[in-house]
């Protein structure tokens, strides 16, 4: 199947005057400071792996542009994958019969399949779509999904958008806590594919300070006083990525004044007031450390990873926020997928960085 992005898309069709396409703001690029344990970008990996970009490129990254465009006649589906979790993976095909490329939305192998077996799809004149692959990933509904939405609000165009029919209680409570009701959203069948006759879509780029921040304001957090508390979060009770070697340097954690929070024993509203006061945030590489997206500006961050298979995530997104972080390298352990192994960290250099506090 022939492929194109949204803009391509757009350009090809502006005679026509079919398509609607704006940008709301253009790739630009981001400078940010080094780790704060770093004293030359060269010492970060340069191995860019799944992310499109590596550790080394966060201090003057480009962040792709951010827009809001609205196509006619467009099918969008979908397949969970069980191996993976049950991971969720839509896609967007156009009346001409390509498929759109966009951040986390793209045809592959299996949407073919499920074409071919389903219903005939449902049909609405007007939609809006904002999911991406894995929506339902906290990480991913906090960094990528909850911008677009407040994005869309801010322009008047929050009524058209459809969300899936089962959420998460985190996902319906990090929606009322921008003061939407989940019951107001409309939903979509997930059974059968859909056809809109007037598709909008927006792109985004996950780590746009613009859009990170105006999350921030949403919630107040520019008028929050710096946090008190030192946090570090345990993944002890995760099926995957733990740190094994936690009760050799949680000790350290202690000494140094931290507590340590279990995510799994708190709703979502008391993780985000949780962070609202913490003046230190540390944790191994997971999902733990998106909720510094609740932090004060300012919050000390603390990532332990594993740096052959090296994730820039987290390092961006407080990069975006402006908090000062802090990498700590640690080593995979076991087998499996890289993205799932077990860590081991060196007790001393958690010590290093522990030593600025």
């Amino acid at each position: 199947m022939p492929r194109e992005t949204v803009a391509e898309h757009a350009s090809h069709a502006n005679g026509r005057g079919t398509v609607r396409y704006e940008t709301v703001h253009p790739e630009a690029v981001a400078h940010a400071p080094l780790p704060r344990n770093v004293s030359e970008r060269e010492e970060l990996p340069g191995d860019a792996g799944w992310w499109g970009y590596a550790f080394r490129d966060v201090p003057a990254r480009t962040g792709g542009e951010t827009f809001v465009a609205t196509l006619p006649d467009v099918t969008v589906t979908w397949y969970r994958d069980p191996d993976r979790g049950d991971d969720f993976y839509p896609a967007l095909v156009t009346r001409e019969g390509h498929a759109l490329d966009l951040r986390e939305i793209r045809f592959r192998h299996p949407h073919a399949r499920t074409l071919r077996a389903a219903p005939p799809p449902a049909r609405m004149e007007r939609a809006t779509w904002v999911l991406e692959r894995v929506y339902d990933n906290h990480s991913h509904w906090l960094t990528a999904h909850l911008p677009k939405l407040l994005l869309l609000r801010e322009r008047g165009e929050l009524d058209d958008v459809l969300l899936p029919p089962v959420r998460s209680p985190a996902m319906e409570a990090s929606l009322r806590q921008l003061g939407m009701d989940p019951a107001r959203f409309r939903t979509f069948d997930p059974s059968r594919p859909l056809r809109v006759g007037r598709l909008t879509l927006v792109g985004t780029d996950r780590f746009r300070p613009e859009l990170l921040c105006a999350l921030q304001r949403a919630h107040g957090l520019d008028a929050v006083p710096a946090g008190r508390r030192r946090v570090y979060v345990s993944r002890d009770r995760a099926n995957r990525r733990r740190l094994v070697n936690e009760d050799e340097v949680w000790p350290l954690f202690a000494d140094a004044g931290f507590e340590r929070v279990f995510m799994e024993e708190l709703d979502f509203d008391a993780q985000v007031a949780l962070m609202r006061d913490t003046q230190v945030l540390a944790a191994p590489h997971g999902a733990g450390l998106t909720n510094m997206l609740f932090c004060p500006r300012g919050t000390a961050v603390i990532e332990i990873a594993d740096l052959s298979f090296p994730n820039p995530n987290f390092y961006a997104l407080a990069a975006a926020l402006g908090h000062p972080y802090w990498l700590v390298a640690g080593t995979g352990v076991g087998e499996g997928r890289p993205i799932d192994r077990d860590l081991r960290v060196d007790p001393a250099a958690v010590a290093d960085v522990l030593a600025a506090w």
